[in-house]
Order: C-alpha cells, then sequence, then structure tokens
C-alpha cells in the first residue's frame, strides 16, 4: 500500500507544486497541485479523463460556459480534452487523477500514444 498527506507534499527542490504521487502506463497518473494565492492552470485540456479533487481553499474553475468556486472537498470530472481553467484567489491544494495514462493522443517527447501503442 503506498498513502500520502496531500497537504504536507513538498517538493524535492523544496517547493510544494507539482508533485506526481503515482503514474503507471496503463492506469492513472495522481498528481498534487499546491497553488499559490492568484496562481492559475491557464486555459487547457488534457488527453485523460480528469478528476479534480479541492483539497484545501478554494478555486475558481471555468470549463465552456460554466464556472464554479469549488471549496475543500469538491470533486469535479472533466472528459478528456475539455478546456478548462483552474485559479487560486488564495492558496489553495488540488489533486489530479488523469486516466487512463497516457490517454490516446497524449505527446510522450517524440510521438503521441496512440491505441495501438503498449
Amino acid at each position: 500500500m503506498q498513502h500520502w498527506n496531500v497537504k504536507e507534499l513538498t517538493a524535492p527542490d523544496g517547493s510544494r507544486s507539482p508533485e506526481i504521487l503515482h503514474s503507471q502506463v496503463g492506469e492513472s497518473r495522481v498528481v498534487a497541485i499546491h497553488l499559490q494565492s492568484g496562481q492559475e492552470l491557464g486555459d487547457h485540456q488534457v488527453k485523460e479523463a480528469a478528476l479534480l479533487v479541492v483539497v484545501d481553499g478554494t478555486v475558481r474553475v471555468e470549463a465552456g460556459d460554466e464556472s464554479i468556486d469549488a471549496d475543500a472537498g469538491t470533486v469535479l470530472r472533466f472528459e478528456p480534452d475539455e478546456r478548462h481553467s483552474v485559479a487560486a484567489a488564495g492558496e489553495a491544494r488540488v489533486l489530479l487523477v488523469l486516466a487512463p495514462w497516457p490517454g490516446e493522443g497524449h505527446y510522450r517527447g517524440d510521438a503521441s500514444v496512440s491505441s495501438s501503442a503498449a
């Protein structure tokens, strides 16, 4: 069993964000992100289905025509390629789960993953 306390995580360089907690090809990737006040993950998309769990603080999440102020305990789900943004008014921690990892078409250096790739 592996376990983490997301509220206490720090990256090897002493910073707090982002930190990959788990990554297994064909399964999932789990990333802890500590956002400072005013910091944002601008408009973006990923090739995987994504779950975003607000662990601490409050973030403003926008996707399409929707926006929500999500506080601790909120779980949001995004479809693959769904554009969204996340911004913190104050300090916040979120947990990002991407699955399956990597998603179809995910760029991996010199090639992207296709359904025939390992």
